[in-house]
């Protein structure tokens, strides 16, 4: 079955779906971007994703392009044509198509809405959760405003390549302080010897993650203590567990930092727990 993607306003053969030349996306990066996990046909995190989708929007001054409802419409149907059970569906909005100008174009200037879906395997997934993944470190290159989830990922695309071409997963990225900030597509977590969970805090230069922010909460519920501070590359190759989170990795835990084991190196039973509680969680809440 081919796929469908949906482009202002129509759904179209995924291979036959394109936006204009002069898109701003295209030339300026001028656009944001959302995913949503798909679990058994329904999506997860549904709220908290469109909150930030709305606040993404609002600090690049791009308009909503439909309400809420209409586009829970279009994302759900995009679901339904691409017969995805699990899996992600991506949204991008640009602020449109327009003479290239690094200026804003002329006020009326429609966004340009952009809708895939495509399938995960869960038990490929699950059998990668169970050997556990590799991460190496790199220095944040990246500009000032992570918070903001835009289409602007060039270092992050060339971390992810050099973590590929090393055998890695995924590359968490440094500060100029040794701090770990997050990964190139995902959040960072470590487990350390006093057996707390540490991400770090959001007033850094982070994304703000969804998964990320749920797990939080679900681990409150179990009394877990949750540290929302930085750690170092030291205090993670020494902690005795790590993971990461993110709507498509879910909890993925971490065995390995540039090459060296963390903890037994397998994945530990904190990880372990959080992402059978998190996948249960996601199931019992989608919608």
């Amino acid at each position: 079955m081919s796929r469908v993607a949906y482009v202002n306003g129509r759904f179209l053969p995924q291979g036959r779906a394109g936006v204009s030349i002069e898109d701003r996306g295209f030339q300026l990066a001028d656009a944001i971007y959302e995913v949503w996990a798909v679990l058994d046909g329904k999506m997860a995190d549904v709220e908290g994703h469109a909150e930030r989708l709305e606040r993404s929007l609002n600090e690049l001054r791009i308009p909503m392009p439909m309400s809420r409802a209409a586009l829970d419409q279009v994302l759900r149907e995009t679901i339904r044509r691409n017969r995805v059970r699990n899996g992600i569906v991506y949204l991008q909005i640009s602020r449109g198509a327009a003479r290239r100008d690094h200026a804003f174009p002329k006020a009326g200037t429609l966004p340009t809405v952009v809708v895939t879906a495509r399938s995960i395997d869960p038990a490929a997934e699950a059998a990668k959760a169970a050997r556990g993944v590799g991460v190496i470190t790199r220095p944040d290159i990246r500009w000032g405003r992570c918070d903001i989830k835009t289409v602007g990922l060039l270092p992050n695309v060339l971390a992810k390549q050099e973590a590929r071409e090393e055998g890695s997963y995924e590359a968490w990225l440094v500060d100029a302080e040794g701090r770990v900030t997050e990964g190139a597509s995902s959040n960072a977590w470590i487990v350390d010897a006093k057996g707390r969970l540490r991400t770090r805090d959001t007033r850094a230069n982070i994304l703000r993650g969804i998964t990320r922010k749920t797990l939080i909460q679900l681990a409150a519920e179990l009394q877990m203590q949750v540290l929302e501070e930085p750690f170092t590359v030291e205090e993670a190759k020494a902690a005795s567990e790590a993971f990461i989170t993110g709507a498509g990795a879910i909890v993925m835990p971490v065995v390995s930092i540039d090459g060296q084991p963390v903890g037994s190196g397998q994945p530990g039973p904190v990880a372990t727990r959080l992402r059978a509680l998190y996948l249960e969680h996601a199931r019992s809440e989608a919608v």
